[in-house]
């Protein structure tokens, strides 16, 4: 793996055109970032697999949060677990419990989009 590439999960994924969670998976392709998809339903975005639950993955750098925090609870050990630099709390997804959960972990909350991010240069 390229030592400027970042790979990010998205959670949150889907295949419906539009969504912002479809939209930063095709931005951080084209950007050249590595993409692992976790969704509510199975699916693929550009090959890549969009997976149910709560699949093992590694070297993960960042994840990037398109659920709301009413759904988010359930992830949050998941998240811990995949031990990443850093999660990006896109607009909607804010939540200040989980935010400080992951700083008491070692682990850099962003509340920020992804998509600006991308445009920008700061990713």
């Amino acid at each position: 793996m390229e030592a400027h590439t970042k790979k990010t999960l998205v959670v949150g994924a889907t295949e419906k055109a539009g969504r912002y969670a479809n939209l930063a998976a095709y931005s951080l392709l084209r950007h050249g970032h590595e993409i692992e998809l976790v969704g509510l339903r199975e699916g693929q975005i550009e090959g890549n697999p969009i997976r149910t639950g709560q699949p093992v993955l590694e070297d993960i750098d960042t994840v990037t949060m398109y659920v709301g925090p009413q759904n988010q609870p359930n992830l949050y050990d998941y998240i811990k677990s995949l031990k990443p630099r850093r999660v990006i709390f896109n607009p909607g997804a804010e939540n200040p419990e989980f935010e400080k959960q992951l700083q008491a972990e070692g682990i850099q909350p962003i509340e920020a989009c992804t998509l600006v991010m991308l445009s920008v240069g700061t990713y």
